[in-house]
């Protein structure tokens, strides 16, 4: 037992450090050569190494990469350390229920041993690595304790000089080392854990992003990995799109990378058993390689349609737009909605028909109305569930279209929260909703005018095609939506 201790207290890097190569441009290079976009994480990092140029000595910072699965945050994590020519380390946090994972166990104990931060310190060989913690926000407590506790310690600036680990029971150093956690979810990630990372959002990736990946990282990697060379196969652009669009439906690029995976192996085994020279892929015989279509896309109303309504949808693997219709008949005053809908939604519906009965006589709408219909509110693909507030407006244009018998422009878009005065509040994702719209064929996109200042995010190729009008209240939006002559 003795000697397994002072094994471990030896070959811990006790006062070992790597130089930093701290070249901007090179390090700039890398980050550009091995991922595409993520601009916010690269700049971050080329900012903590022009700092260290400059002072020459500068705590690790501790970031978290957040962001749904598939947006290449591990791989980040990796191409940091080798702009930075810094040692890797990477350990897997999910699943970890015991504190004593993370800071060991007491020496009494048979077969007791480092935690999970002297072991990986000890295999680095060096005081600075880059310390990668995978899945951090997948982290459990349990009669064992609490490692996400244990975790205070490790990630605090002010406290990580004087590690202490249970069995090793010297303070060890962890101000040098480059710390980078990430998680899909920061829900899950307390507190007081959270409060400690500097939190970088990765959003996921446009279409046209996606598009750029496949060319200049995929598609060359997935063609060395089946033997196939540069001529072998040729995959037409809009084929591209086709494969983005109808084939995978994620934020990240991994299903995308399968798909590609696909019809490399089909493209081989028609060269090697037809004798074939020449592959080309395009968006006709698309389907002969990866099967029928797996989704659809959302696309625009043909013709301007009573109390039917294009709401903009943000989900996990993008934008998307949804139909919002609604439908009356001789009844009581029933509310009915119907879609799979989450209870922010339902509130949403429920604030935009108490206001639309507040203002029936500045809308021309008959006061009495909810005693003589009832009113049913569907959201199809009802398989789909859907929550968030960003349908308020979407949900009274349709109500005000149904009453009043104007139909709303087939063009038209919309996105923003309703409250009980008619004011529009600012919404999450815009960028993502308008490519969404963009790809459905909409010419204008109706938004809250807190939102205006998102409009710069939105690739130049979507913002060119698009009309943006911002809004602050209904009156607004019904004025740009509806159409034509009421009843």
């Amino acid at each position: 037992m003795i000697r397994n201790y002072i094994d471990w207290l030896i070959n811990l890097p006790w006062g070992i450090y790597t130089e930093d190569r701290l070249d901007l441009k090179l390090a700039s290079k890398i980050l550009d050569d091995e991922h595409h976009g993520l601009e916010k994480v690269k700049e971050r990092v080329l900012e903590y190494l022009a700092v260290q140029k400059l002072t020459n000595s500068l705590k690790g910072p501790i970031l978290c990469l957040a962001g749904p699965p598939g947006v290449g945050k591990t791989s980040l994590a990796k191409s940091i350390a080798k702009s930075l020519d810094r040692k890797f380390i990477r350990i897997s946090l999910g699943g970890v229920r015991d504190e004593s994972e993370i800071r060991g166990h007491r020496r009494t104990y048979v077969g007791a041993m480092p935690g999970r931060i002297i072991r990986g310190m000890s295999k680095a060989g060096t005081m600075n690595p880059v310390f990668l913690l995978d899945e951090i926000d997948k982290m459990s407590s349990d009669f064992r304790g609490d490692p996400s506790s244990a975790m205070l310690e490790v990630l605090d600036p002010e406290q990580n000089h004087h590690f202490s680990d249970h069995y090793i029971e010297e303070t060890f150093d962890l101000s040098q080392v480059l710390f980078i956690a990430t998680a899909n979810n920061l829900a899950t990630i307390p507190g007081p854990l959270r409060d400690r990372m500097e939190i970088i959002t990765i959003a996921g990736y446009t279409e046209v992003e996606k598009a750029e990946i496949v060319k200049d990282h995929l598609l060359p990697k997935q063609l060395k990995e089946h033997g196939l060379k540069k001529g072998n196969l040729q995959l037409r652009e809009a084929a591209i799109y086709d494969m983005i669009r109808y084939y995978t439906r994620e934020s990240g690029v991994r299903g995308l990378e399968r798909q590609l995976a696909a019809i490399c192996r089909k493209a081989a085994r028609a060269i090697v058993a037809e004798d074939r020279k020449r592959i080309t892929v395009t968006e006709k015989n698309l389907s002969e390689y990866l099967g029928k279509r797996l989704y659809r896309y959302g696309q625009a109303e043909t013709t301007d349609q009573v109390g039917v309504v294009t709401g903009l949808a943000y989900t996990t693997v993008g934008g998307d737009t949804l139909s919002i219709e609604v439908s009356l008949s001789p009844g009581k005053g029933k509310l009915l909605l119907t879609g799979k809908l989450g209870d922010v939604m339902r509130e949403s519906a429920q604030a935009a028909f108490s206001y639309i009965r507040s203002k029936a006589d500045e809308l021309n709408i008959d006061p009495n109305f909810n005693e003589k219909h009832d009113i049913h509110i569907h959201v199809p693909e009802g398989a789909v569930p859907k929550d968030g507030p960003s349908a308020g407006i979407t949900i009274a244009t349709a109500l005000v279209s149904a009453l009043t018998g104007r139909p709303v422009s087939k063009e038209v878009g919309m996105t923003g929260e309703i409250t009980l005065r008619g004011r529009v509040l600012p919404i999450g994702g815009l960028k993502e909703k308008a490519l969404g719209a963009h790809r459905a064929g909409l010419k204008t996109i109706i938004l809250p005018k807190d939102n205006e200042k998102d409009i710069d995010d939105i690739p130049e190729s979507v913002r060119e095609g698009l009309t943006f009008i911002p809004v602050s209240h209904l009156d607004e939006v019904l004025e740009k939506a509806l159409v034509g002559e009421g009843r």
